[in-house]
């Protein structure tokens, strides 16, 4: 079982795309970010589940998607790292 670590802009990309979403409708970003934070913690069973990100193509370097959201995390030895919580409109830069 692989340990789940959020890194700060992970932590803070998740409290962005939450407030954005909330000035529409509260109710939908409460459960947007209950089905990312639900997809973040099936990592500690499945840490290969999320597949190796196309701009990269590194092994180690993976995400699932959840609605509209990439959620791109790297896989290291011991634990999951979370990097960031992004919208697949944009393009991703880390």
């Amino acid at each position: 079982m692989a340990r789940i670590i959020w890194t700060h802009q992970a932590s803070k990309d998740l409290e962005q795309h939450y407030l954005y979403v909330a000035e529409q409708s509260q109710r939908y970003a409460e459960a947007l970010v209950e089905r990312i934070i639900n997809a973040i913690e099936r990592l500690e069973d499945f840490p290969l589940s999320g597949r190796v990100v196309p701009e990269f193509e590194l092994y180690h370097i993976r995400e699932v998607i959840v609605s509209n959201y990439r959620v791109v995390y790297r896989l290291k030895a011991e634990h999951v790292e979370v990097i960031t919580i992004h919208h697949s409109s944009r393009p991703l830069l880390f």
